[in-house]
């Protein structure tokens, strides 16, 4: 494909070009990042002493500012004293890309430097299923409640005003709150994300039940449709794969509050790990954390995204017994999947 078709507005590029697009995606922030690390005169600001010479504060390994290093060079060769030596290094907060790939394996291997803290898929786990609780509960509450707001404008009204005023309140201001209602330990960090979710995902429910073509619901009522069947047989299906997109996006929205969940209470999880690790300047393992929740989260939307492609029967023209399933749960076990059922059927009898 040339690069004049993949500047063209709204149009899809190949498979292949997809790709490598999305390679490129990766690669560049990738090169960026080696290049600041490994090439000496883009961003060394720090020389790391190999040889301390005769200047008493300097140690071998140390990283001191180029300043200060300079400085001391030219001090010690007026005095006469042997002079340090040391190569242009990257600050400690700023670990090579290697640095950062061996420390996402030693995590898992090595020891917690004091005992009681926990390994770092011990912390994984902990987030995780606050991440889960959270998110199942903002859901069960706050997918309904956005379904009736966007086909019902009695409940929208009476909804809606107080759920967009408590939305932009700043979801940690009610972590003292949360403490003194449920206590320090899991509950209040599950707390803190149903309400940086639920009033967010009302609001979008809503907004995206309302979009549903109101010449569905007229075919349907002219068909006898009854209220609870418009909703639950022609709002519901209409909207669906883009409630679950909704529902995508607004879980990636929760791993946003997580780090400041975690610190309500008790610290724990993976933001008590990266607290650890920052503190004892381990920065290799606070980047190496860092990716891994990124990681977890590209996986857990690659496989929601793979699922809700064989979902919905009008994203994927493949038969699908998720497909199949979710079509006869909200139109009924008497539908048509496909266009030769008929003729299979006829066969069949």
């Amino acid at each position: 494909m040339s690069r004049k078709r993949w500047f063209q507005v709204r149009h899809d590029v190949s498979g292949a070009s997809r790709r490598w697009l999305t390679l490129l995606a990766f690669a560049l922030p990738l090169a960026v990042w080696s290049a600041v690390s490994y090439v000496p005169w883009i961003w060394h600001p720090v020389v790391k002493i190999e040889q301390p010479g005769e200047v008493s504060w300097m140690r071998a390994g140390q990283l001191v500012p180029k300043e200060d290093f300079a400085r001391e060079v030219a001090a010690a060769k007026e005095a006469g004293l042997t002079l340090p030596s040391g190569k242009r290094a990257n600050p400690i907060f700023l670990p090579a890309p290697h640095e950062v790939g061996r420390a996402l394996y030693t995590a898992f291997t090595t020891k917690p430097v004091l005992r009681g803290d926990r390994w770092l898929h011990e912390s994984l786990w902990t987030s995780i299923r606050t991440i889960f609780w959270g998110f199942v509960i903002s859901s069960a509450v706050g997918v309904p409640l956005g379904i009736l707001c966007g086909a019902f404008a009695s409940v929208s009204r009476s909804t809606e005003p107080f759920v967009d005023f408590v939305r932009y309140m700043p979801a940690p201001a009610f972590g003292a709150l949360m403490v003194a209602v449920f206590g320090i330990h899991l509950e209040p960090k599950v707390a803190i994300i149903v309400i940086g979710t639920f009033f967010q995902q009302v609001l979008v429910v809503a907004n995206t039940v309302r979009k549903v073509d109101g010449g569905l619901l007229e075919a349907a009522q002219t068909l006898g449709a009854k209220r609870r069947q418009l909703v639950w047989r022609v709002l519901v299906p209409a909207s669906l794969p883009e409630l679950y997109n909704d529902l995508r996006i607004l879980l990636g929205w929760a791993w946003t509050y997580l780090i400041v969940a975690e610190v309500v209470g008790v610290s724990s999880g993976i933001t008590f790990f990266i607290n650890q690790q920052a503190k004892y300047r381990n920065f290799d393992n606070v980047y190496a954390a860092i990716l891994i929740i990124g990681l977890i989260g590209l996986v857990t939307d690659q496989v929601l995204a793979f699922l809700g492609a064989r979902l919905f029967a009008w994203k994927n023209p493949r038969p699908s017994r998720f497909r199949t399933f979710f079509v006869r749960l909200f139109a009924g076990r008497d539908v048509l999947l496909f266009p030769d059922e008929p003729a299979k059927k006829e066969i069949s009898a």
